[in-house]
């Protein structure tokens, strides 16, 4: 990809394209537009812009790109206060449900779409079961998501006989009689509002499906029709890209009286005065209705294996452009939303000065499935930055509070039970003492013609098996399609001991539901290993001094790594502040560089040498510079186990007062189960449910790293092999975690290569660090010479079908990139 400046200072550059003239004209038709707008009567309507004057904004930069964000911020404000929220910008809480990847557009910059063929290859139906859906959405709702986002590809039974086979096996006339009886399902079952964005709907759909969604979607991405006509550009052969088809959908949403998302997609090829005609559309649209609830101005991100991979992405002060030229056209009363997760979090303040007052759906379950390189920021970091831009963030609900107050007019009656509740009655925003719950079933809908009953015909089974069980395995397992964590200790400790064809089932349950949440994407992070073990304060044969480690880590930056992991004992013979020392010449060496250091057995003997509390020694670790801490040096949470296999190890009661006090003091970590050291299966459950305990009460785990202890020939079952008993202990982790610890973790040094790949097939999604052994002092390194390669991550990428893109320690982008680890 072309790089791009998407962290800028809070005073903007002059940016790419600055034009003396264009500036000149800019700064006076900007006067032009404030004079309007300050004495208009109707300022919600946006300035009376033409095509040519909103292409010349568009244009704007360096001084008058400034004069345009000072007009959008005060557009927006304004808009804030008369929609009675002022200072106030808003988000969705909600999980993404890809119903199908299937879709009969070809869109050259899209990855969600998939044929049947490569979904084959990935062991991935061709649509989300019932049970698929249910579970996640019931989850969510159990997280506080009050929105159920359901996208897919647009008719895909007129492109592939595979999905037409599908639908009428299952007695469904088409892909969109399947979405609304799903949308009706989670409604009743999970209490969550459906908003649905099945592609181009015809009038008559739009009225069909209203009464089971408070809200829809459809981005109109561009008017330009040469995207759509010639061949090689973004949309050709895409028959429902064509602009006049979806103006049309524009229209029909407000002859139907929807509550509509749409949008513009900036930076895939279309012109200036493309852009200028797309907003116009909007706004006529919306003048003319009344129904465009949120507008999404969205940046072109170039995304791998797509035919527009090479394309640049959209400089950012382009965008800037592009979001505060929205604001002015469309006025105060439309919400202006950009996605926070395509934009670095330094540029996040520039866009709301760009005048958004709203970031769209973000969920703390499931993964943007279109984006799946970028993933969400967590609600409590937007929060952060909402408030460093000084704007408070509230939930809103997935139809906005305007369309609410007029539920008469935008709203099926028959969806105010389910909206009412989460409704704040102070300003129609949602309510925060409610959290959504299952719906009786009330009037019902009006079916339309061939609708079938989704109880008789939805396949309400993951994996086909039978409603009456003849196992307990069975059971469990069918259970586990249910509601994946919340089956009893008793049913995980089971399935531990899976085998043959259950265990078969069991992997494919535990890798949905990898897939339907934290996505396809298979994260690394580049990094270096250091033993503090080592650490010496004078030279000494086979030890490494400070100077060492700041070799060490100059190295490491200059090769790409953006982590130091640094653990172990310090010697007792060496100063009792080693510990701390260490953290400060890495610091000094690489202010930038994220430091993941010392194990809570490392803490407690830090803290016992200075004499000080494990709380207060965590705090002079994090004013040292310490960002993560690793939650290794435990087996398993089971102190009579620990005694006997691992004597030398942290009495267990001491690991979990320590892990808990760094995640109070605000540190993240890892958490582990090492197993195959002659535990039962009840105990690895335990120590399982134990972390999700600490996980409830602290939510400082960002992984659960699963190891077999080295040596081990042991297993549950006798004859059960290596491979086997990692596929069935990696699965039943991601159904104890579900909901919890998001990201599974593969120790690929413990494992052979094909290992590694059968377990990102059982649940899990990362691979650790790649552990760069480095040039300057090699041998340091934890597990020095187990480098994690180029090549093994291509090879690894082909054989799963799946990316691997590099991940911060936290499991951000890198640079803002979203891109694939660098190859060496």
């Amino acid at each position: 990809m072309t790089p791009n400046a998407y962290s800028l200072p809070q005073t903007l550059p002059v940016g790419a394209g600055y034009d003396p003239d264009v500036e000149a004209r800019n700064a006076e038709l900007l006067e032009a537009v404030d004079r309007e707008y300050s004495g208009s009567a109707t300022p919600g309507l946006g300035a009376r812009l033409t095509a040519v004057e909103i292409e010349s904004l568009l244009l704007a930069r360096g001084d008058s790109l400034e004069a345009m964000l000072l007009l959008a911020s005060r557009m927006r404000d304004d808009g804030l206060d008369r929609a009675g929220r002022p200072k106030t910008l808003t988000f969705s809480k909600k999980v993404f449900l890809p119903i199908t990847n299937l879709c009969r557009d070809r869109c050259h910059y899209c990855t969600f779409v998939q044929s049947p063929g490569q979904l084959k290859k990935q062991a991935k139906p061709l649509y989300m079961s019932a049970d698929q859906i249910v579970a996640i959405a019931a989850q969510g709702a159990a997280m506080g998501c009050k929105e159920a986002l359901f996208t897919l590809g647009d008719r895909p039974e007129d492109r592939w006989p595979e999905a037409r086979e599908w639908l009428n096996s299952r007695g469904y006339e088409s892909t969109l009689h399947y979405v609304r009886d799903m949308a009706e399902l989670v409604r009743q079952e999970t209490g969550l509002l459906p908003h649905l964005n099945p592609g181009v709907m015809t009038a008559a759909e739009l009225a069909w499906l209203r009464p089971v969604a408070p809200s829809m979607g459809m981005m109109l991405e561009t008017t330009s029709n040469d995207l759509w006509a010639v061949k090689g550009r973004a949309h050709y052969g895409s028959p429902d890209k064509e602009p006049s088809v979806r103006l049309q959908v524009l229209e029909d949403a407000g002859v139907a009286k929807v509550p509509l998302t749409t949008g513009i997609l900036v930076g895939i090829g279309e012109t200036d005065r493309d852009r200028a005609e797309s907003l116009l559309a909007i706004r006529d649209s919306h003048v003319k209705h009344g129904h465009i609830q949120e507008v999404i101005v969205q940046n072109f991100r170039a995304k791998p294996a797509t035919a527009m991979h090479g394309a640049p992405d959209l400089g950012f002060v382009e965008y800037l452009a592009a979001v505060a030229t929205a604001r002015l056209v469309l006025g105060i009363d439309v919400r202006i939303q950009v996605p926070p997760n395509l934009a670095d979090d330094a540029s996040h303040a520039l866009l709301v000065r760009a005048g958004i007052d709203d970031w769209g759906g973000i969920s703390p379950l499931t993964a943007d499935h279109v984006n799946p390189e970028r993933p969400w920021p967590s609600i409590a970091n937007l929060a952060e930055k909402t408030a460093a831009a000084g704007y408070a963030l509230r939930e809103r609900l997935t139809v906005y509070p305007n369309y609410i107050h007029e539920a008469s007019t935008w709203i099926d009656p028959r969806l105010l039970g389910s909206i009412t509740p989460l409704v704040d009655t102070q300003n129609g925003l949602a309510t925060e003492k409610r959290r959504p719950t299952a719906q009786n079933s009330g009037p019902e809908a009006d079916q339309g013609p061939s609708a079938p009953d989704v109880r008789k015909s939805a396949g309400r089974t993951m994996l086909g098996i039978p409603a009456t069980p003849g196992t307990s395995m069975h059971a469990a397992l069918r259970r586990g399609d249910l509601a994946p964590a919340a089956l009893s200790e008793d049913d995980y400790a089971l399935l531990m001991t899976a085998q043959g064809d259950d265990l078969d089932r069991l992997a494919a349950l535990a890798d949905n539901l990898r897939r339907y949440t934290v996505g396809e994407s298979i994260s690394v992070v580049v990094n270096r290993n250091l033993s503090s073990a080592l650490l010496s304060a004078t030279p000494r044969p086979g030890n490494i001094t400070l100077g060492d480690v700041q070799d060490v880590v100059r190295d490491a930056v200059s090769l790409g790594a953006t982590e130091l992991c640094l653990q172990g004992t310090v010697p007792a013979d060496q100063p009792a502040a080693l510990y701390l020392d260490a953290i400060r010449s890495i610091r000094e060496a690489a202010p930038e560089l994220h430091i993941h250091a010392y194990r809570p057995a490392d803490i407690v003997d830090g803290a016992r040498r200075l004499d000080l509390a494990v709380e207060d020694y965590l705090l002079r670790l994090k004013d040292s510079g310490v960002d993560t801490v690793p939650g290794t040096g435990v087996k398993l949470l089971d102190e009579e186990h620990r005694s006997r296999v691992a004597p030398e190890d942290l009495y267990t009661p001491e690991w979990v007062s320590t892990i808990s006090a760094a995640h109070r003091t605000g540190f993240k970590s890892t958490s582990v189960m090492v197993y195959g050291l002659g535990e039962t299966a009840s105990q690895r459950v335990a120590h399982l449910k134990a972390l999700v305990a600490i996980q409830e009460q602290t939510g400082g785990f960002n992984e659960l790293v699963l190891m077999e202890a080295q040596g081990s020939e042991q297993s549950l079952v006798a004859g059960r092999s290596r491979l086997d008993e990692h596929r069935a202990v990696f699965a039943v982790s991601r159904l104890i975690i579900h909901g919890s610890i998001k990201h599974l973790q593969v120790p690929w040094t413990r494992l052979d290569s094909n290992a590694v790949v059968e377990m990102l097939r059982c649940g899990a999604n990362d691979l650790g660090g790649t552990l760069l052994d480095g040039r300057a002092v090699p041998w340091a390194g934890a597990e020095h010479g187990r480098e994690l390669t180029g090549d093994t991550i291509r090879e690894i990428e082909r054989r799963l079908l799946r990316p691997v893109r590099q991940r911060t320690t936290s499991y951000g982008t890198v640079d803002g990139s979203g891109s694939t680890v660098r190859r060496r």
